[in-house]
């Protein structure tokens, strides 16, 4: 995710500076509270979902959800807390949660963050390539869906009914931040036309 992702121009609302805003927040709020080290990914989804069967609609679905997760470490100690709430004092909340879950916890000898060494610089991230918005609206992707199903029952006169089809379409975008420096984030797309059909043969 680049810096110029924003609601104008892919559907999100919110823009990556935004995000690592949000995650140096909390990182910075879990080292005054005594955190011995820090992780938090905040993201951001939204889709839509339209379901047919046998030439009618059946489903429109619409969803959008964001949240701020934070991981704290107490020792060999960590606790997990999160929020959908970006507010400051919310996310102060969030991070007191995770730390005081952290300190009753059994310590794990193997919890903890990845070596510094071992992380990635700021440099060498990679673009993965991995959005590609598709602005579709409801009556789009049903008009899709049920050409979709036509042509599965034009396929083969065996075909003699329908168990739904399905059109999903859902852009996501997230960043994740550490105490060990580390910060990056990526937007990312996906796609799926299913269709299920019921063929009979024989009598069968």
């Amino acid at each position: 995710m680049n810096q110029t992702h924003s609601s104008a121009d892919t559907g999100f609302s919110y823009g990556r500076p935004f995000f690592e805003q949000l995650v140096d927040h909390a990182l910075a709020h879990a080292k005054k509270l005594g955190a011995t080290d820090a992780g938090a990914e905040a993201s951001e989804g939204c889709g839509l979902s339209v379901g047919v069967r046998k030439g009618e609609l059946e489903t429109v679905e619409r969803n959008r959800d964001k949240s701020l997760g934070i991981t704290v470490y107490v020792g060999h100690r960590r606790g997990n807390a999160s929020t959908s709430d970006f507010s400051g004092a919310a996310i102060e909340q969030t991070v007191q949660a995770a730390y005081d879950i952290a300190r009753f916890t059994a310590a794990d000898p193997v919890a903890g963050l990845p070596d510094a060494q071992d992380i990635a610089p700021p440099a060498s991230h990679r673009d993965l390539d991995l959005f590609f918005p598709w602005a579709l609206t409801s009556e789009e992707a049903a008009r899709i869906a049920l050409e979709c199903e036509a042509a599965a029952f034009a396929a083969d006169q065996r075909i003699k009914n329908a168990d739904g089809t399905t059109l999903n379409t859902h852009q996501g975008c997230r960043v994740y931040g550490n105490s060990h420096g580390f910060i990056g984030g990526y937007a990312s797309t996906r796609h799926s036309l299913k269709c299920v059909m019921i063929a009979e043969a024989d009598g069968l």
